[in-house]
């Protein structure tokens, strides 16, 4: 029977060591029946510790040269001198003179020196144009992000880009200090969930930049949902990421199985690609879901099954069934009952709290399946050059094939003095030429640059297996609040510490109804903070 589109996760049945042939296509809930225990109260959530340009002084003009003196007179012409008795007053008095003269012929030299030096310079930089853009990233190296600026600046002469790579730890806090007290950048980047909490120094881009409907045009709709408010853009981004599925392909192709394109058959490769010592302990874990602390991106993973399970993610009780359907089928899988054996027998779970952190069990070849960004790909291959693994889009219900989105952007403070210009820069860095540039000057430093953020470029990454996925998937992805490695200290921290505490709390067999009640109103105290209605 095959799932309509309607189907939510509930219905699967526990996985056998063996695929099932015909069997009735799966909803990702079927799995199991809640019980019931104390629930954790919330955990606090811990905290990351994470000149202007001078005119050039006008060269002086070399006075010309003295004329010489008139012919000389003949002495019959002089005068008689005068009487000696007068000869003493009389050469005082031209000497008095001479002296005055001089110190009024010094100052009218130091005050035109001075108007050359300090007066026309400020005329000339306010009427040539003449200013230093300070510009904030966060990944980007500067020789790589001046490769680019050095493009805009010869086409705009006038105007200097000034490129500081940030340190991610407190960036958020330290950013909003910084603008409010006057002396924050003019640019800067900013996460793709931060715009309530950016409302109060973000400025709205000018049509002159990119007009609301030329932004439709070239950028995807979570671009376009999550930078324009009330009709105005908030931002550009300059590139796109969306969270994908990683596969070990040695221990795929052992088992003679291919990557998942259904949750279905997630949950079957996951028991089948399990393997165990002869105490349980887990060796070789088929997918790393189940618990939080010890699962990479584990906020997105989770914000995934709720949104294609149909939850409102800013109402969650709304949606209360599909809500409890979603996280019941994410903890099941560190806890028993999720696979059976041949013979039906229970078999445990394929992930546990004592395992490493995701990420690095599948860089060391003991995960099968791993959820993660481009960036990770990076990580993966520098710690283990020789790991054989391959990116896909993540396994999806029938007609839900939503991803979650997760990228950085870039934006104007309310406070910058040279708004105009920066609005300029910011048009450069939305060019189709700028992202081609940048992409191509990222990959001299490392193996690949960030994927596209315009449509009108996913093209040239098609043939490109590894990153291919993330920019496949972006025209449906979306965005979530529950979002990880932001560092924000603020939001996002927040909504994620109360995530994780209802999944902890299921794991001690708290119901998925309790515990989708606690952290229902950990969400809305949050959201109230920030103003999300």
């Amino acid at each position: 029977m095959a799932m309509d589109e309607n189907t939510v996760f509930n219905g699967v049945k526990p996985a056998g060591a063996v695929p099932p042939v015909d069997t009735p296509p799966v909803t990702l809930e079927s799995l199991y029946g809640p019980t019931v225990s104390q629930q954790q109260p919330p955990l606090s959530t811990p905290v990351v510790p994470v000149a202007p340009l001078s005119s050039p002084v006008p060269t002086l003009v070399t006075p010309n040269p003295i004329s010489p003196p008139p012919p000389s007179i003949p002495p019959s012409s002089f005068p008689p001198p005068p009487d000696s008795s007068h000869l003493s007053r009389l050469s005082a008095l031209p000497l008095a003179l001479i002296a005055k003269a001089g110190l009024g012929l010094l100052l009218v030299v130091l005050i035109i020196l001075g108007i050359f030096k300090f007066v026309l310079p400020m005329f000339s930089g306010a009427k040539s144009g003449n200013v230093e853009l300070t510009y904030w990233g966060l990944w980007e190296d500067p020789n790589v992000m001046n490769a680019v600026i050095s493009d805009f600046e010869r086409a705009n002469p006038t105007i200097k880009v000034k490129y500081t790579k940030q340190d991610i730890k407190q960036y958020r806090e330290r950013l909003m200090i910084r603008i409010k007290e006057g002396n924050g950048p003019d640019i800067f980047r900013f996460h793709n969930t931060w715009q309530p909490q950016l409302s109060s120094v973000l400025l709205p881009l000018s049509n002159d930049v990119m007009s609301v409907d030329e932004f439709k045009k070239g950028f995807y709709p979570v671009a376009q949902r999550d930078l324009i408010k009330s009709g105005a853009l908030y931002g550009i981004p300059i590139e796109i990421d969306t969270l994908s599925l990683f596969i070990n392909s040695d221990i795929l192709s052992a088992l003679g199985l291919s990557a998942p394109q259904t949750w279905e058959e997630f949950l079957t490769i996951a028991c089948q690609a399990t393997t165990k010592d002869q105490n349980g302990k887990i060796k070789t874990s088929g997918a790393a879901l189940g618990t939080f602390d010890n699962v990479t991106h584990a906020p997105d993973l989770v914000s995934l099954l709720l949104v294609q399970n149909g939850a409102n993610m800013t109402n969650l009780t709304s949606t209360s069934s599909n809500a409890i359907d979603a996280l019941n089928f994410y903890s099941r899988f560190a806890q028993t009952s999720v696979c059976v054996d041949s013979n039906g027998k229970d078999v445990g779970p394929v992930w546990d709290e004592t395992l490493d952190p995701s990420i690095l069990a599948f860089t060391k070849g003991n995960l099968a399946m791993f959820f993660g960004y481009s960036w990770d790909i990076l990580t993966i291959k520098v710690a283990n050059p020789g790991l054989p693994f391959q990116t896909y889009s993540v396994p999806h219900l029938p007609g839900r094939n939503n991803t979650i989105a997760s990228y950085w952007v870039e934006g104007i403070s309310q406070k910058s003095k040279n708004q105009k210009e920066a609005m300029l820069f910011l048009k450069f860095l939305a060019q189709k030429e700028t992202e081609q540039k940048l992409f191509t000057e990222t990959s001299k430093t490392r193996e690949f640059g960030e994927p596209y953020a315009r449509m009108d470029l996913s093209a040239s990454l098609s043939s490109n297996k590894m990153l291919s996925p993330f920019v496949e998937q972006a025209p449906s992805a979306v965005s979530s609040y529950f979002a990880a490695d932001t560092y924000d200290e603020g939001m996002n921290t927040k909504l994620n510490g109360y995530l994780g505490n209802a999944v902890r709390s299921m794991l001690e067999n708290t119901s998925a109804d309790s515990a989708l009640k606690t952290l229902s109103q950990g969400i809305s105290q949050v959201f109230q903070q920030y103003g999300i209605q």
